[in-house]
């Protein structure tokens, strides 16, 4: 029976980053590609394609809580493998669908199933069965799992040349069958054994003690990824136009595509530097950088290398972003009930990132472009209080810990 706190094996963080790169491209990544084919077939515009996947990634949002419940009482792998079936189904759905009220629904049910395979349930996976060294790994598969855009894009369009959309995306569903719920179910035997094992005995090598103001840290770390996936959304699907909008012309598509390179950068630096750096001090880090982007861009528009600078701070904030979503609920809380607290994230973020893109949309158009970029920025900084606070909170709270074991249930 696995320990809990056993040493993940190496297949195990290599196969999650293949899952997760496949996660990713296959179930968001290549739709910004297919959609104007999808909007041709479906006789409707591109805009009431992205409305529908906007609607769906904000309706997905509120699976992910009830998919960590699950897999901290079954194991994060066993959801995993279950997600696998049924994101592989759901891409069926959607690539079979006679109609746009039927896309609509398939797309929907896509992104529910979601968030059983992508970031959130990966991460549960990983503490689950890596213990003390659940935080590293975390990096690790956030390191492998950035070049899915890079992969996909690319890929999307390739395969788009010969194939319609409809068949790239069963050809999607086939890999999530035959690459990733081979993974994922060798992994449930890890994540189960563990489950039952700290079940059981208990967690005997826990360090962490939920600090007794944890109720306020826990509503500070939801505001703040709330604020900071507000934030990177919408400037992420806005950064083209927006650029060119500010007189850079067509140097906004270079400009853009300096993101992904800096955001693997900034994951790179940090598993290389980062390893004695609190995480919360980190969560301050990513946040502020976006805003300080922000602020060059406008300072300094159109000069070309300000808008480089900007692209930058963008993509390595938005790396660390996605470190900091998986480790500081593991540095304040622990291992006990860290799928629930998870998922409330991933929540609270995909909530705010799904409403982002139509709110900055509606915000350029009304109020213009610079002073919705520096609407973006003070948001930016709110995150970024918040997670000073909670940098703080936890300072002052130190030296006091429960005497009780941590609890197991939602609540910190």
């Amino acid at each position: 029976m696995t320990m809990p706190d056993a040493k993940l094996p190496v297949w195990a963080i290599a196969g999650l980053g293949a899952t997760q790169i496949i996660g990713y491209g296959t179930l968001y990544y290549c739709l910004s590609i297919l959609v104007p084919d999808i909007a041709r077939d479906l006789a409707v515009s591109e805009q009431w394609v992205f409305g529908a996947f906007s609607a769906a990634l904000l309706i997905g949002a509120f699976a992910a809580p009830l998919s960590g419940n699950v897999a901290d009482k079954w194991g994060a792998g066993r959801v995993m493998a279950i997600g696998s079936i049924g994101s592989a189904l759901t891409l069926v759905l959607t690539a079979i669908s006679p109609g746009s009220v039927s896309f609509a629904v398939a797309l929907t049910l896509m992104q529910v199933v979601s968030a059983g395979v992508l970031y959130s349930t990966a991460f549960t996976a990983i503490v689950q069965a890596g213990g003390r060294r659940g935080q590293t790994s975390i990096v690790h598969l956030t390191l492998i799992a950035g070049f899915a855009s890079s992969l996909f894009w690319p890929l999307t369009t390739w395969l788009h040349a010969s194939m319609s959309w409809r068949e790239v995306l069963l050809l999607y569903a086939a890999m999530h069958v035959v690459v990733c719920l081979p993974v994922h179910a060798a992994l449930a035997r890890l994540t189960s054994g563990a489950v039952t094992a700290a079940r059981t005995h208990g967690s005997p090598n826990e360090t962490v003690r939920p600090p007794r103001n944890g109720t306020l840290i826990f509503v500070l770390m939801l505001l703040g990824f709330a604020v900071e996936g507000y934030a990177l959304s919408a400037m992420l699907v806005h950064m083209v136009p927006l650029t060119q909008a500010l007189g850079l012309g067509t140097a906004g598509l270079l400009i853009a595509s300096l993101f992904g390179p800096a955001q693997v950068a900034s994951r790179l630096i940090n598993l290389l530097f980062g390893g004695g750096l609190s995480q919360a001090w980190l969560a301050v880090i990513a946040t502020v950088l976006m805003p300080i982007g922000i602020v060059v861009l406008l300072a300094t528009t159109p000069w070309f290398p300000g808008a480089v600078i900007f692209a930058i701070c963008m993509g390595l904030g938005s790396g660390l972003t996605s470190i900091v979503g998986g480790t500081l609920p593991l540095e304040l809380f622990g291992r006990n009930g860290y799928g629930a607290r998870l998922g409330w994230c991933t929540s609270a973020k995909q909530i705010t990132s799904a409403v982002a893109p139509v709110a900055m949309s509606v915000s350029m158009a009304g109020l213009g472009v610079p002073t919705s970029l520096w609407v973006v920025t003070a948001a930016g900084l709110a995150g970024a209080v918040a997670f000073v606070m909670i940098a703080l909170a936890v300072r002052a709270s130190s030296s006091r810990w429960y005497t009780d074991p941590p609890p197991t249930r939602l609540s910190p």
